[in-house]
């Protein structure tokens, strides 16, 4: 990885993508970002108030738009747990660096997560938290360079596992 290239990281809500990125990017001295974060503030309302005003489709075109129309080099990225439905939007990203899937079980996610209804994720209204679950990690799979299991690991370990992947 050189110096300029980006990270970005990947996965289910509440896998730790802020929490591990804020880490990653003071550990690689690079600028961290959280794509919900700009999708909030350049709509002015949180993610779940997008999709109460519209729907879960609407909130995945602006999350689309937003990676689409930043200039991400030398960042890490966390992006939003439905970034990887927009195809142009992936393929932005993995043009600045490795793409990094953060793996956390269904069981670790159902325990972490306690605000599934109200926590702005985008999907269908009649998908259960399993549903977003099995069709995402496919997407997952798939635009992922680097996959960090992390079920049963600290945030350290979790750190020094992307540490070696990433080779530094």
């Amino acid at each position: 990885m050189n110096k300029s290239q980006s990270v970005t990281l990947i996965g289910m809500p509440g896998a730790g993508k802020s929490t591990i990125g804020v880490m990653l990017a003071k550990e690689l001295a690079k600028d961290f970002v959280d794509t919900d974060v700009l999708i909030q503030v350049r709509e002015g309302q949180t993610l779940q108030e997008i999709m109460d005003a519209s729907d879960y489709l609407n909130l995945r075109r602006i999350e689309e738009e937003v990676i689409l129309e930043t200039d991400l080099k030398n960042h890490v990225i966390a992006t939003g747990g439905s970034a990887v439905y927009g195809d142009a939007g992936m393929q932005h990203l993995k043009g600045y660096g490795p793409v990094v899937f953060l793996s956390v079980s269904l069981d670790e996610l159902q325990r972490r997560i306690h605000n599934y209804a109200s926590r702005g994720i985008a999907r269908r209204p009649d998908q259960s938290f399993n549903d977003v679950f099995e069709e995402r990690n496919r997407l997952y799979r798939q635009y992922a360079d680097i996959t960090v299991e992390c079920d049963g690991k600290d945030q350290a370990a979790i750190l020094a596992e992307l540490a070696r992947a990433l080779g530094f």
